[in-house]
């Protein structure tokens, strides 16, 4: 009896997780291809797109089925920068600038 109710419960855990609604990010950035500081893409946090969350869906969009290698904080010029590292589907590793100054330390 009691194994059923396990499956019962893994059950609707997989059912609930398949129901919940995935959360779209508007890209709200300006700026370059994020190849260097001088080309970070600058983030524009809205409530509708949380920084790190525009940072992760820039991503997605411009390297599809990437994988993340680092992410590191990093300062130039007194400005807060956002560095992650990816692997493209084609094995290539970047890193990509993202110009965090709008919305860093501001909580």
């Amino acid at each position: 009896m009691k194994s059923y109710f396990n499956l019962l419960f893994i059950i609707s855990i997989v059912l609930s997780s398949c129901a919940m609604k995935k959360q779209v990010v508007t890209l709200n950035v300006t700026g370059g291809d994020g190849s260097s500081y001088e080309q970070a893409i600058i983030i524009n946090e809205t409530h509708e797109s949380p920084g790190t969350a525009a940072e992760y869906s820039w991503l997605s969009v411009h390297y599809p089925h990437y994988r993340t290698a680092g992410q590191a904080l990093a300062f130039n010029e007194k400005k807060p920068y956002d560095i992650i590292s990816v692997i493209t589907h084609d094995g290539k590793t970047l890193s990509v600038y993202f110009d965090i100054s709008k919305f860093y330390g501001k909580f």
